[in-house]
Protein backbone atom coordinates (compact mmCIF):
# COMPACT_ATOMS: atom_id res chain seq x y z
CA UNK A 1 0.00 0.00 0.00
CA UNK A 2 1.21 3.50 -0.86
CA UNK A 3 1.56 5.56 2.32
CA UNK A 4 -0.91 8.30 1.40
CA UNK A 5 -3.61 5.69 0.83
CA UNK A 6 -3.76 5.09 4.57
CA UNK A 7 -6.37 7.87 4.54
CA UNK A 8 -9.03 7.93 1.87
CA UNK A 9 -9.40 10.91 -0.45
CA UNK A 10 -12.80 11.64 1.08
CA UNK A 11 -11.34 11.66 4.60
CA UNK A 12 -8.47 13.95 3.62
CA UNK A 13 -10.87 16.38 1.96
CA UNK A 14 -12.99 16.49 5.09
CA UNK A 15 -9.91 16.95 7.30
CA UNK A 16 -8.70 19.87 5.21
CA UNK A 17 -12.14 21.47 5.27
CA UNK A 18 -11.97 21.27 9.06
CA UNK A 19 -8.38 22.57 9.14
CA UNK A 20 -9.31 25.51 6.95
CA UNK A 21 -12.06 26.34 9.42
CA UNK A 22 -9.61 26.01 12.32
CA UNK A 23 -7.16 28.41 10.67
CA UNK A 24 -9.81 31.01 9.86
CA UNK A 25 -11.32 30.78 13.34
CA UNK A 26 -7.82 30.95 14.86
CA UNK A 27 -7.24 34.16 12.92
CA UNK A 28 -10.52 35.65 14.16
CA UNK A 29 -9.84 34.63 17.77
CA UNK A 30 -6.37 36.18 17.84
CA UNK A 31 -6.02 38.94 15.28
CA UNK A 32 -9.71 39.64 15.81
CA UNK A 33 -9.06 41.46 19.08
CA UNK A 34 -6.21 43.36 17.38
CA UNK A 35 -8.70 44.66 14.82
CA UNK A 36 -11.25 45.28 17.57
CA UNK A 37 -8.81 47.29 19.67
CA UNK A 38 -7.81 49.29 16.60
CA UNK A 39 -11.45 50.14 15.92
CA UNK A 40 -11.88 51.20 19.56
CA UNK A 41 -8.73 53.32 20.00
CA UNK A 42 -10.24 56.75 19.22
CA UNK A 43 -13.09 56.07 21.62
CA UNK A 44 -11.48 54.35 24.62
CA UNK A 45 -8.53 56.73 24.81
CA UNK A 46 -9.15 60.42 25.40
CA UNK A 47 -5.53 61.33 26.11
CA UNK A 48 -2.29 60.35 24.44
CA UNK A 49 -1.28 58.13 27.36
CA UNK A 50 -4.64 56.32 27.34
CA UNK A 51 -4.39 55.64 23.63
CA UNK A 52 -0.85 54.33 24.05
CA UNK A 53 -2.11 52.01 26.78
CA UNK A 54 -4.66 50.56 24.34
CA UNK A 55 -2.09 50.26 21.55
CA UNK A 56 0.45 48.50 23.74
CA UNK A 57 -2.03 45.84 24.87
CA UNK A 58 -1.80 44.43 21.33
CA UNK A 59 1.60 45.78 20.29
CA UNK A 60 3.64 42.73 21.39
CA UNK A 61 1.31 40.10 19.91
CA UNK A 62 -0.25 41.41 16.70
CA UNK A 63 2.50 40.08 14.42
CA UNK A 64 2.18 36.56 15.78
CA UNK A 65 -1.60 36.75 15.56
CA UNK A 66 -1.41 37.66 11.88
CA UNK A 67 0.38 34.38 11.18
CA UNK A 68 -3.05 32.74 11.25
CA UNK A 69 -4.13 34.94 8.32
CA UNK A 70 -1.07 33.88 6.32
CA UNK A 71 -1.62 30.22 7.20
CA UNK A 72 -5.27 30.46 6.12
CA UNK A 73 -4.32 31.96 2.76
CA UNK A 74 -1.60 29.34 2.31
CA UNK A 75 -4.01 26.52 3.13
CA UNK A 76 -6.50 27.82 0.54
CA UNK A 77 -3.73 28.05 -2.06
CA UNK A 78 -2.33 24.57 -1.42
CA UNK A 79 -5.40 22.53 -0.43
CA UNK A 80 -8.16 24.26 -2.41
CA UNK A 81 -6.61 25.74 -5.61
CA UNK A 82 -9.95 26.41 -7.37
CA UNK A 83 -11.20 28.27 -4.28
CA UNK A 84 -8.00 30.33 -4.24
CA UNK A 85 -8.39 31.18 -7.94
CA UNK A 86 -12.06 32.10 -7.71
CA UNK A 87 -11.94 34.04 -4.44
CA UNK A 88 -8.75 35.99 -5.06
CA UNK A 89 -9.88 37.04 -8.53
CA UNK A 90 -13.46 37.89 -7.61
CA UNK A 91 -12.55 39.58 -4.32
CA UNK A 92 -9.33 41.11 -5.64
CA UNK A 93 -10.06 44.75 -4.85
CA UNK A 94 -11.53 43.88 -1.45
CA UNK A 95 -8.44 41.84 -0.62
CA UNK A 96 -6.25 44.73 -1.80
CA UNK A 97 -8.04 47.07 0.61
CA UNK A 98 -7.67 44.55 3.45
CA UNK A 99 -3.97 44.06 2.79
CA UNK A 100 -3.44 47.82 2.50
CA UNK A 101 -5.08 48.23 5.91
CA UNK A 102 -2.87 45.49 7.36
CA UNK A 103 0.19 47.28 5.94
CA UNK A 104 -0.90 50.60 7.45
CA UNK A 105 -1.24 49.05 10.93
CA UNK A 106 2.46 48.31 11.62
CA UNK A 107 3.47 51.62 10.05
CA UNK A 108 1.09 53.38 12.44
CA UNK A 109 2.44 51.40 15.38
CA UNK A 110 6.03 52.31 14.53
CA UNK A 111 5.62 55.97 13.59
CA UNK A 112 2.81 57.19 15.84
CA UNK A 113 4.97 58.08 18.82
CA UNK A 114 8.04 59.18 16.87
CA UNK A 115 6.94 62.82 17.09
CA UNK A 116 5.56 64.58 20.13
CA UNK A 117 2.85 66.33 18.13
CA UNK A 118 -0.87 65.97 18.84
CA UNK A 119 -1.96 66.33 15.20
CA UNK A 120 0.60 63.77 14.04
CA UNK A 121 -0.40 61.22 16.66
CA UNK A 122 -4.13 61.77 16.18
CA UNK A 123 -3.77 61.12 12.44
CA UNK A 124 -2.02 57.81 13.13
CA UNK A 125 -4.69 56.89 15.70
CA UNK A 126 -7.34 57.23 13.01
CA UNK A 127 -5.15 55.21 10.68
CA UNK A 128 -5.17 52.47 13.33
CA UNK A 129 -8.95 52.79 13.55
CA UNK A 130 -9.23 52.32 9.78
CA UNK A 131 -6.81 49.39 9.77
CA UNK A 132 -9.00 47.67 12.35
CA UNK A 133 -12.54 48.58 11.32
CA UNK A 134 -12.23 48.23 7.53
CA UNK A 135 -10.88 44.64 7.44
CA UNK A 136 -13.37 43.60 10.14
CA UNK A 137 -16.21 44.95 7.99
CA UNK A 138 -14.93 43.54 4.68
CA UNK A 139 -14.35 40.04 6.04
CA UNK A 140 -18.03 39.92 6.96
CA UNK A 141 -19.02 41.36 3.58
CA UNK A 142 -17.04 38.59 1.88
CA UNK A 143 -18.82 35.94 3.95
CA UNK A 144 -22.18 37.47 3.07
CA UNK A 145 -21.34 37.23 -0.62
CA UNK A 146 -20.23 33.62 -0.30
CA UNK A 147 -23.49 32.70 1.44
CA UNK A 148 -25.54 34.24 -1.38
CA UNK A 149 -23.33 32.87 -4.13
CA UNK A 150 -20.63 34.59 -6.15
CA UNK A 151 -21.33 35.57 -9.81
CA UNK A 152 -18.74 33.44 -11.60
CA UNK A 153 -18.82 30.50 -13.96
CA UNK A 154 -16.26 27.96 -15.11
CA UNK A 155 -15.44 27.15 -18.70
CA UNK A 156 -14.92 23.58 -19.89
CA UNK A 157 -11.20 23.93 -19.15
CA UNK A 158 -12.03 25.29 -15.64
CA UNK A 159 -11.11 28.89 -16.41
CA UNK A 160 -12.90 31.29 -14.06
CA UNK A 161 -15.07 33.97 -15.70
CA UNK A 162 -16.54 37.00 -13.90
CA UNK A 163 -18.92 39.23 -15.78
CA UNK A 164 -18.68 43.04 -15.72
CA UNK A 165 -15.97 45.66 -15.32
CA UNK A 166 -13.21 45.28 -12.74
CA UNK A 167 -14.56 48.01 -10.49
CA UNK A 168 -18.02 46.42 -10.50
CA UNK A 169 -16.56 43.38 -8.73
CA UNK A 170 -15.94 45.51 -5.64
CA UNK A 171 -19.09 47.61 -5.79
CA UNK A 172 -21.16 44.49 -6.39
CA UNK A 173 -19.94 43.03 -3.11
CA UNK A 174 -21.68 45.77 -1.14
CA UNK A 175 -25.26 44.51 -1.34
CA UNK A 176 -27.58 44.88 1.69
CA UNK A 177 -27.27 41.33 3.03
CA UNK A 178 -23.48 41.36 2.71
CA UNK A 179 -23.26 44.74 4.44
CA UNK A 180 -25.37 43.29 7.26
CA UNK A 181 -22.91 40.38 7.48
CA UNK A 182 -20.15 42.98 7.61
CA UNK A 183 -21.84 44.65 10.56
CA UNK A 184 -22.05 41.28 12.32
CA UNK A 185 -18.31 40.88 11.86
CA UNK A 186 -17.45 44.45 12.87
CA UNK A 187 -19.59 44.46 16.01
CA UNK A 188 -18.38 41.00 17.01
CA UNK A 189 -14.71 41.99 16.73
CA UNK A 190 -15.29 45.29 18.54
CA UNK A 191 -16.90 43.23 21.31
CA UNK A 192 -13.80 41.02 21.27
CA UNK A 193 -11.53 44.06 21.42
CA UNK A 194 -13.51 45.39 24.37
CA UNK A 195 -13.12 42.08 26.18
CA UNK A 196 -9.36 42.12 25.50
CA UNK A 197 -8.96 45.67 26.82
CA UNK A 198 -10.97 44.73 29.91
CA UNK A 199 -8.38 42.04 30.57
CA UNK A 200 -5.25 43.96 29.63
CA UNK A 201 -5.90 47.61 30.57
CA UNK A 202 -6.80 49.52 33.71
CA UNK A 203 -8.56 52.73 34.65
CA UNK A 204 -10.52 54.83 32.16
CA UNK A 205 -9.41 52.75 29.15
CA UNK A 206 -10.81 49.59 30.72
CA UNK A 207 -14.01 51.31 31.81
CA UNK A 208 -14.71 52.78 28.37
CA UNK A 209 -13.86 49.45 26.72
CA UNK A 210 -16.40 47.73 28.95
CA UNK A 211 -19.09 50.25 28.04
CA UNK A 212 -18.45 50.24 24.29
CA UNK A 213 -17.83 46.48 24.23
CA UNK A 214 -21.21 45.94 25.89
CA UNK A 215 -22.94 47.95 23.17
CA UNK A 216 -20.98 46.03 20.53
CA UNK A 217 -22.11 42.72 22.07
CA UNK A 218 -25.76 43.80 21.86
CA UNK A 219 -25.19 44.92 18.26
CA UNK A 220 -23.59 41.57 17.45
CA UNK A 221 -26.58 39.69 18.86
CA UNK A 222 -29.08 41.90 17.00
CA UNK A 223 -27.29 41.83 13.64
CA UNK A 224 -26.61 38.08 13.84
CA UNK A 225 -30.28 37.42 14.60
CA UNK A 226 -31.37 39.68 11.74
CA UNK A 227 -28.95 37.98 9.37
CA UNK A 228 -30.32 34.58 10.40
CA UNK A 229 -33.89 35.72 9.79
CA UNK A 230 -32.91 37.16 6.41
CA UNK A 231 -31.14 33.90 5.57
CA UNK A 232 -34.30 31.97 6.38
CA UNK A 233 -36.67 33.98 4.22
CA UNK A 234 -34.62 35.93 1.72
CA UNK A 235 -31.56 33.93 0.63
CA UNK A 236 -31.67 30.78 -1.46
CA UNK A 237 -29.39 27.87 -0.74
CA UNK A 238 -27.67 25.25 -2.88
CA UNK A 239 -27.83 21.47 -3.03
CA UNK A 240 -26.64 18.55 -5.14
CA UNK A 241 -29.27 17.34 -7.59
CA UNK A 242 -27.95 13.84 -8.08
CA UNK A 243 -25.58 11.33 -6.55
CA UNK A 244 -22.64 12.88 -4.69
CA UNK A 245 -19.21 11.48 -5.48
CA UNK A 246 -16.96 12.27 -2.54
CA UNK A 247 -13.70 10.74 -3.80
CA UNK A 248 -13.82 11.68 -7.47
CA UNK A 249 -11.64 14.06 -9.48
CA UNK A 250 -11.53 17.73 -8.55
CA UNK A 251 -13.77 19.05 -11.28
CA UNK A 252 -16.92 20.95 -10.22
CA UNK A 253 -18.38 20.54 -13.70
CA UNK A 254 -18.92 16.83 -13.00
CA UNK A 255 -21.56 17.64 -10.37
CA UNK A 256 -25.16 18.79 -10.77
CA UNK A 257 -26.14 21.61 -8.39
CA UNK A 258 -29.49 23.36 -8.02
CA UNK A 259 -30.84 26.27 -5.99
CA UNK A 260 -32.99 25.46 -2.96
CA UNK A 261 -35.47 27.51 -0.94
CA UNK A 262 -33.09 28.15 1.96
CA UNK A 263 -29.74 27.17 3.43
CA UNK A 264 -31.54 26.39 6.68
CA UNK A 265 -32.73 23.05 5.33
CA UNK A 266 -29.30 21.87 6.54
CA UNK A 267 -30.64 21.99 10.10
CA UNK A 268 -33.32 19.46 9.21
CA UNK A 269 -30.72 17.16 7.68
CA UNK A 270 -28.12 17.64 10.44
CA UNK A 271 -29.93 18.88 13.57
CA UNK A 272 -26.78 18.74 15.68
CA UNK A 273 -25.28 21.75 13.88
CA UNK A 274 -27.68 24.01 15.79
CA UNK A 275 -25.01 24.03 18.49
CA UNK A 276 -23.04 26.56 16.40
CA UNK A 277 -25.56 29.44 16.35
CA UNK A 278 -26.49 28.65 19.97
CA UNK A 279 -22.82 29.12 20.89
CA UNK A 280 -22.79 32.37 18.90
CA UNK A 281 -25.77 33.86 20.69
CA UNK A 282 -24.85 32.49 24.12
CA UNK A 283 -21.25 33.61 23.84
CA UNK A 284 -22.21 37.17 22.88
CA UNK A 285 -24.85 37.35 25.65
CA UNK A 286 -22.39 36.06 28.27
CA UNK A 287 -19.77 38.50 27.01
CA UNK A 288 -22.24 41.34 27.50
CA UNK A 289 -22.97 40.20 31.05
CA UNK A 290 -19.27 39.74 31.79
CA UNK A 291 -18.40 43.20 30.52
CA UNK A 292 -21.15 44.78 32.60
CA UNK A 293 -19.98 42.88 35.68
CA UNK A 294 -16.30 43.68 35.12
CA UNK A 295 -15.17 40.08 34.81
CA UNK A 296 -11.97 39.63 32.79
CA UNK A 297 -10.72 36.17 31.78
CA UNK A 298 -14.15 34.55 31.52
CA UNK A 299 -15.43 37.48 29.45
CA UNK A 300 -12.65 37.05 26.90
CA UNK A 301 -13.33 33.30 26.75
CA UNK A 302 -17.04 33.90 26.19
CA UNK A 303 -16.18 36.36 23.43
CA UNK A 304 -14.06 33.68 21.79
CA UNK A 305 -16.97 31.25 22.13
CA UNK A 306 -19.22 33.71 20.30
CA UNK A 307 -16.74 34.04 17.43
CA UNK A 308 -16.33 30.26 17.25
CA UNK A 309 -20.08 29.78 17.10
CA UNK A 310 -20.77 32.48 14.51
CA UNK A 311 -18.05 31.38 12.08
CA UNK A 312 -18.80 27.68 12.58
CA UNK A 313 -22.48 28.28 11.88
CA UNK A 314 -21.60 29.55 8.39
CA UNK A 315 -19.38 26.61 7.51
CA UNK A 316 -21.69 23.96 8.95
CA UNK A 317 -24.78 25.46 7.33
CA UNK A 318 -23.17 25.60 3.88
CA UNK A 319 -21.37 22.23 4.00
CA UNK A 320 -20.25 20.79 1.63
CA UNK A 321 -20.34 24.02 -0.41
CA UNK A 322 -17.40 26.40 -0.01
CA UNK A 323 -17.98 28.84 -2.89
CA UNK A 324 -21.40 28.62 -4.59
CA UNK A 325 -21.92 30.24 -7.98
CA UNK A 326 -24.99 32.46 -8.30
CA UNK A 327 -24.73 32.76 -12.09
CA UNK A 328 -24.09 29.07 -12.80
CA UNK A 329 -24.84 26.74 -9.85
CA UNK A 330 -23.11 23.88 -11.69
CA UNK A 331 -19.81 25.77 -11.31
CA UNK A 332 -20.16 25.88 -7.51
CA UNK A 333 -17.12 24.73 -5.57
CA UNK A 334 -17.61 22.07 -2.91
CA UNK A 335 -15.47 20.06 -0.52
CA UNK A 336 -15.80 17.02 -2.79
CA UNK A 337 -14.69 18.52 -6.11
CA UNK A 338 -12.35 21.48 -5.45
CA UNK A 339 -9.36 20.12 -3.58
CA UNK A 340 -5.77 19.32 -4.45
CA UNK A 341 -4.75 15.76 -5.23
CA UNK A 342 -4.90 12.88 -2.76
CA UNK A 343 -1.10 12.85 -2.40
CA UNK A 344 -0.85 16.63 -1.93
CA UNK A 345 -3.44 16.67 0.84
CA UNK A 346 -1.66 13.83 2.62
CA UNK A 347 1.79 15.46 2.46
CA UNK A 348 0.34 18.75 3.69
CA UNK A 349 -1.37 16.95 6.57
CA UNK A 350 1.95 15.43 7.66
CA UNK A 351 3.63 18.84 7.53
CA UNK A 352 0.75 20.39 9.46
CA UNK A 353 0.90 17.67 12.11
CA UNK A 354 4.58 18.56 12.67
CA UNK A 355 4.44 22.35 12.63
CA UNK A 356 1.00 23.20 14.02
CA UNK A 357 1.87 22.01 17.56
CA UNK A 358 5.03 24.13 17.39
CA UNK A 359 3.03 27.22 16.42
CA UNK A 360 0.50 26.58 19.18
CA UNK A 361 3.24 26.00 21.77
CA UNK A 362 5.09 29.15 20.76
CA UNK A 363 1.89 31.20 20.81
CA UNK A 364 0.99 29.90 24.27
CA UNK A 365 4.49 30.70 25.54
CA UNK A 366 4.33 34.26 24.16
CA UNK A 367 1.01 34.94 25.87
CA UNK A 368 2.33 33.46 29.13
CA UNK A 369 5.40 35.69 29.05
CA UNK A 370 3.37 38.78 28.18
CA UNK A 371 0.62 38.12 30.72
CA UNK A 372 -0.36 41.12 32.77
CA UNK A 373 -1.86 44.57 32.38
CA UNK A 374 -0.58 47.66 30.60
CA UNK A 375 -0.90 50.80 32.71
CA UNK A 376 -0.38 54.51 32.24
CA UNK A 377 2.60 54.26 34.59
CA UNK A 378 4.19 51.69 32.26
CA UNK A 379 3.79 54.06 29.32
CA UNK A 380 5.24 56.98 31.29
CA UNK A 381 8.21 54.97 32.54
CA UNK A 382 9.04 53.14 29.30
CA UNK A 383 7.67 55.61 26.77
CA UNK A 384 10.88 55.54 24.72
CA UNK A 385 10.59 51.78 24.06
CA UNK A 386 6.81 51.36 23.78
CA UNK A 387 4.54 52.15 20.84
Amino acid sequence: MILHELLSYETLRLIWWLLLGVLLIGFALTDGFDMGVGALIPFVGKTDVERRVAINTVGPVWEGNQVWFILGGGAIFAAWPPLYAVSFSGFYLAMFVVLAAFIVRPVAFKYRSKRDDATWRNAWDWALFTSGAVPALLFGVAVGNVIQGVPFHLTDDLHTIYEGAWYAKFIGLLDPFSLLAGLVSLSMLMMHGGAWLTLKAEGPVRDRARAIGSLAALAAIATYALAGLWLAVGVQGYAFAGEVVTDGPSNPMHSEVVRTASWLSAYADRPWIVIAPVMGFAGAALTFLGLRAGREVSTLLFSKMAILGVISSVGLTMFPFIMPSSSDPRSSLTVWDSSSSHLTLFIMLVVTAIFMPLILAYTAWVYKVLWGKVTGADVAEHGHSLY
